[in-house]
């Protein structure tokens, strides 16, 4: 008996052994939690600053009207649920114009002391964002009917030049670029005072400058590269030399008054970024210096 009592406790111990076993077998394991796979976005977005929904009016220089037509196709694409209006001009009246009390959200000017004036008059919301840089070059007509084949020969007496207000960034940065010129070896004496004589009429932004050419109703003038790319086959480009050239400098600030300032600032954003950056070299526009 006391045999069969052993025999019975071993088989209740190894029982018990192997319920143990048993019930590690069958243990559930802590799940290891998953890596999320992270969600890379657009290059052209910026999802951190793109607000989904909003309407946005740009007022732009002239010079920028084929760029931002593109551009305005390409951000909605980014940000869908924002609708834009586009108003090109000259850069100095749509700074007044802004100054006045229009309802613009973002400024883009092909100059930076007019978006200036609106950061000094606490218009503008925060500072300027310089998102483009252009060069000068000499336009004439496609016949050229005053056989213009170097920017010396703007000095010429009876030639018809077009110029833009003296308002007008363009204005301005031709102005210097007439005076670099006339430091240049084999200009004549009283250069920039013969090209100023030849001014046969004050347009009120580069593009109208560019269309007087385009129909023949000046000589010469003195515009945008990007300009004279987009005149393209409608007027002939006579070169500056390198070393007297101009660089223009455009710079954008978002309007203080704007509804939708998280959307206007978004844009400039953009613009200064590589989705915009992409656009504005299409168009020949330089990298803002």
């Amino acid at each position: 008996m006391k045999s069969d009592r052993r025999v019975s406790g071993v088989v209740l111990t190894v029982a018990a052994v192997l319920a143990a076993c048993s019930g590690a077998a069958t243990a559930t394991p802590t799940p290891i939690p998953a890596t999320p796979t992270p969600t890379v976005p657009p290059a052209s977005a910026s999802p951190a600053t793109t607000p989904a929904s909003g309407s946005l009016t740009i007022y732009a220089a002239s010079s920028l009207t084929a760029a931002f037509t593109e551009m305005k196709t390409a951000y909605q694409n980014v940000a869908p649920g924002i609708t834009m209006t586009l108003s090109f001009g000259a850069s100095s009246t749509l700074e007044a114009q802004i100054e006045q009390g229009a309802p613009a959200d973002v400024f883009a000017s092909a100059d930076t002391s007019n978006p200036q004036k609106l950061v000094d008059k606490g218009l503008a919301a925060g500072s300027i964002t310089t998102f483009a840089g252009n060069l000068l070059t000499v336009i004439v007509p496609l016949a050229n009917p005053a056989g213009v084949q170097t920017p010396a020969d703007l000095a010429k007496a009876g030639l018809k030049f077009v110029a833009a207000g003296d308002t007008v960034p363009i204005t301005k940065y031709a102005d210097m670029l007439l005076a670099n010129l006339a430091q240049q070896p084999g200009y004549p004496a009283g250069y920039v005072a013969a090209v100023t004589a030849n001014i046969v009429s004050k347009e009120d932004n580069v593009a109208a400058v560019v269309s007087k050419i385009e129909l023949g109703e000046g000589d010469a003038a003195i515009v945008y590269v990007t300009d004279a790319d987009t005149a393209g086959a409608k007027v002939m480009t006579i070169s500056v030399p390198a070393a007297a050239n101009v660089p223009a400098t455009y710079g954008a600030v978002a309007i203080k008054a704007s509804p939708n300032a998280a959307a206007a600032a978004a844009l400039i954003t953009w613009l200064a970024g590589p989705g915009g950056q992409a656009i504005l070299a299409k168009y020949g526009f330089l990298p803002p210096g």
